[in-house]
């Protein structure tokens, strides 16, 4: 941001002034306001210094104030150029009450962030007329969107430890969606029983990775598990706010097989009709009608299906952000299958870092959304050549952080 867009960019001088007088003042306002309240949040850069110098002092337990800052303010040019020692002492002097210390901070904060705002959509017109290291329109817009999603999460308020008894809260109300919801699932049911007796159904924010050879029915299975949650939705709906009772709205990410090639599938398995013979044309009057009939009863499911090839990871969780915006709830995300996602920053790190990003990426969208993310995976053909061909955690295809990310790794074989 160039200068004169620099000064006209949101502050409030005062606020800085007093929230620094405040803690300089009175060292415990600091453990109020330390936790949110950081020195690159302040518009002016001694006030900036002046709150990272009185957080170094405080971190070390040691006591801020006028004297043990005197000599760091002699030497610091900035300062010395607005009154130095004396500056200092008018802070103090009109530091105003200790209790509205967190008020001035929220509202530094906040002008911190519009600020970023504005930086960040100067970024996003210029890489638009110069796109960076030859991205597509797509990339970029994954590239602005989850910047923009980085200073939500950075910059919103954090509440820092939690409360004991708001964690039981926070439990019961796990306990008493099991009991309600899915046949007393915490989770959400997969359709299969003894899969959810096993992991009590895909939680919200887990990373779930299911790897198998090709033709091992990965897809299949995520085929399935993903047209039962999406058929048994059912929800409630109080001051525009959709909460799921049942089943959910699935975002399936299908980068190997067409959107088409999908719902052939879930159309046969529902009508009871091969897919094969849909594909060939081999079906009788009585077949066709059976279809029209399933296609009748399964149009309003929410299945979302986005099959564009070698989507990079970053456009991946910007589209699944979009839908959980637009269908008002998003209940399960299905990637088939990871390898075929691309990493958003290709540095010739090789294949397994990239890997690596792509799945920090997914367990990151899955805290974030706060829903299950099932990830389909290659295995190696370490497998084949073992007797029996049971797989193994090292067999996942460059695995790297696949099983340190994953909630839950499953094989098919």
């Amino acid at each position: 941001m160039d200068d004169d867009k620099l000064q006209s960019a949101p502050h409030d001088l005062e606020a800085e002034q007093a929230v620094i007088g405040a803690v300089l003042f009175d060292n415990e306002v600091y453990f109020r306001i330390g936790e949110t309240l950081q020195p690159r949040h302040f518009y002016d850069k001694v006030h900036e210094w002046l709150y990272e110098e009185i957080t170094r002092l405080i971190q070390k337990n040691a006591l801020a104030d006028g004297m043990t800052m005197r000599d760091k303010v002699k030497n610091h040019e900035g300062i010395q150029e607005i009154g130095g020692i004396k500056y200092l002492a008018t802070l103090m002097a009109n530091a105003g009450s200790s209790a509205n210390a967190p008020e001035y901070a929220k509202l530094i904060q906040d002008l911190a962030v519009r600020r970023e705002l504005m930086r960040i959509g100067e970024n996003i017109v210029h890489d638009a007329k110069d796109p960076p290291d030859g991205m597509n329109g797509s990339e970029l817009l994954g590239v602005s969107e989850e910047q923009i999603f980085n200073l939500a999460e950075t910059g919103g308020v954090s509440s820092g430890f939690e409360d004991f008894s708001e964690a039981l809260t926070g439990a019961m109300k796990m306990a008493a969606t099991a009991f309600k919801r899915d046949g007393g699932l915490s989770g959400i049911s997969t359709g299969l029983n003894d899969m959810d007796k096993k992991l009590g159904g895909f939680h919200p924010s887990d990373l779930v990775i299911l790897a198998g050879r090709p033709g091992m029915g990965k897809t299949a299975l995520a085929t399935n598990i993903a047209f039962h949650v999406a058929r048994n939705y059912t929800f409630e709906e109080k001051n525009g706010v959709r909460s799921t009772k049942t089943g959910g709205v699935v975002a399936f990410f299908s980068l190997e097989m067409s959107a088409e090639q999908l719902a052939t599938r879930l159309l046969s398995e529902y009508a009871r009709i091969s897919s094969s013979n849909i594909r060939k044309g081999e079906i009788q009057k009585q077949d066709y009608d059976a279809l029209v009939e399933a296609a009748r009863e399964l149009d309003s499911i929410p299945l979302y299906i986005d099959d564009t090839g070698g989507l990079p990871v970053a456009v991946m969780a910007a589209r699944a952000r979009r839908l959980k915006r637009t269908a008002k709830s998003l209940d399960l995300i299905v990637v088939d299958y990871l390898q075929l996602l691309t990493a958003s920053n290709r540095k010739n790190d090789g294949r397994v870092q990239e890997v690596s990003e792509i799945t920090q990426t997914l367990k990151s969208l899955a805290k974030e959304l706060d829903v299950p993310v099932l990830a389909l995976s290659q295995l190696s053909r370490a497998v084949e050549s073992r007797s029996p061909p049971i797989p193994q955690l090292a067999d996942l295809r460059e695995s790297g952080s696949i099983e340190q990310d994953a909630d839950v790794v499953m094989f098919v074989y």
